[in-house]
């Protein structure tokens, strides 16, 4: 008994290793495994349909699932394209004058404020001036070379792990559950029938995780561009999205997707007074409070409950544990991975309590 858990934690050693050495490779593995859980159903669903007396073909069906996937991504993105051509059409029109006499203002009252009281000793718009020269510093030293190679090697990134992702997701469907039996194939017989609990535990938890994640953003985008709709605050659609993709980072996304549409209502507005202004933060702030207050009481309690059923003292540490060691990816992916991990530790533990195997091997 002792030399069996000896292994295993050397296999989750070795496991841990290899995923922090060939730490691209996890991700896309992860990625894909996450990708496949969440188009099995639509593939089997398709494999199952009948043309001709035949069943479509699996290869097929996991093609129109990649289209699916590919259309839904399209049509989203079609919302961002208003938007981001706006603000195009915005900077193209930038007074660069007008925007440093608006700054020159405030710069003015501090520096007036500093010279009463005889913090500085300058002459008066020289806080301007310094703030001039330093803007054309940033400007005249930006090495747009060195940009353009660093957004192509980026974009060469995304694509080869795009491509990484799609291949190795094909084949997960194309072979269904080729991957749990070849690491079932790995395990003693004496400890098979509690590796298939543990197996179907951790499916079933991330199972309920992922279609909760799911329910969330739909919940969250559907509540916030109804609320921001009936404000009349502009691109309510696209804002909406955007906080409820954000909101899959654990304490910050909600912060994020306030801050993106005062950002999208500020810009895309014209303010003659500074009580315009001001209510327009008072809708957006309204309205995704309302949705954060939804989204703690009902929707989080629902999936934590779930799937995790951990104490929240728990997810926060694994949250925080998980930006330490992988920043914004690491919250996001902390709890599926700690309920990997906690549900195997709970069942190993069970079934060295009850299990009748682990009680002959200690006896003998």
């Amino acid at each position: 008994m002792q030399r069996f858990f000896i292994y295993l934690f050397l296999f989750i050693g070795a496991f841990l290793l290899f995923g922090w050495y060939f730490s691209n490779i996890t991700a896309y593995l992860i990625l894909s495994l996450i990708l496949a859980a969440l188009l099995r159903p639509l593939t089997n669903r398709l494999n199952d349909f009948h043309i001709g007396g035949q069943h479509v073909p699996r290869w097929t069906a996991i093609l129109i699932s990649y289209s699916a996937i590919v259309i839904l991504l399209i049509l989203l993105g079609l919302l961002f394209f208003p938007l981001i051509n706006n603000q195009l059409i915005i900077l193209s029109n930038l007074d660069l004058e007008g925007i440093y006499q608006q700054i020159q203002i405030p710069i003015a009252r501090i520096e007036n404020f500093l010279l009463k009281y005889q913090l500085i000793e300058s002459q008066p718009g020289y806080l301007f001036e310094e703030f001039k020269s330093f803007i054309v510093r940033a400007i005249t030293g930006f090495d747009f070379g060195s940009f353009i190679s660093q957004v192509f090697s980026t974009a060469s990134s995304l694509f080869i792990g795009l491509i990484a992702v799609a291949f190795i997701t094909f084949f997960l469907l194309l072979e269904n559950g080729l991957l749990r039996r070849n690491l079932l194939n790995l395990i003693p017989n004496p400890y098979f029938e509690l590796s298939v609990a543990t197996f179907t535990k951790v499916e079933k938890l991330l199972s309920n995780y992922l279609s909760g994640l799911l329910l969330q953003i739909l919940a969250i985008f559907t509540i916030a561009s109804l609320g921001l709709s009936l404000m009349r605050i502009e691109y309510a659609l696209t804002i909406a999205l955007f906080a409820a993709i954000a909101n899959l980072i654990p304490y910050a996304g909600p912060i994020l997707g306030a801050m993106f549409g005062i950002i999208v209502g500020i810009s895309t507005g014209s303010y003659s007074q500074d009580s315009e202004l001001t209510y327009l933060l008072i809708k957006i702030l309204s309205v995704f409070s309302i949705v954060q207050i939804i989204d703690n009481i009902l929707l989080q309690p629902m999936i934590f409950s779930k799937s995790v059923k951990a104490h929240p003292l728990e997810i926060f540490v694994v949250i925080f544990a998980g930006a330490k060691i992988a920043g914004v990816l690491g919250m996001i992916f902390a709890i599926p991975v700690y309920t990997i991990f906690r549900v195997s530790v709970m069942e190993f533990y069970k079934g060295y309590k009850s299990y009748r195997i682990f009680k002959i091997k200690t006896s003998n």
